[in-house]
């Protein structure tokens, strides 16, 4: 048996609704969780990258 995504994790209740902590894919749609790396956000469905924007010191 493999592993158990654990998807209860990825959500929280806050003032009594369901908020949801994930990036879901904007090609595959809801229920397709991106996996969340340092500097982007990655589909293993359709291997979309979406990049995270970093802020600049000046």
């Amino acid at each position: 048996m493999g592993k158990q995504a654990k998807l209860y994790k990825k959500y929280t209740v806050k003032d009594g609704k369901l908020i949801k902590t994930v990036v879901f894919c904007s090609r595959c749609g809801d229920g397709y969780i991106m996996a969340e790396h340092e500097d982007r956000y990655y589909c293993g469905n359709c291997h979309f990258t979406k990049f995270k924007t970093v802020e600049k010191k000046s």
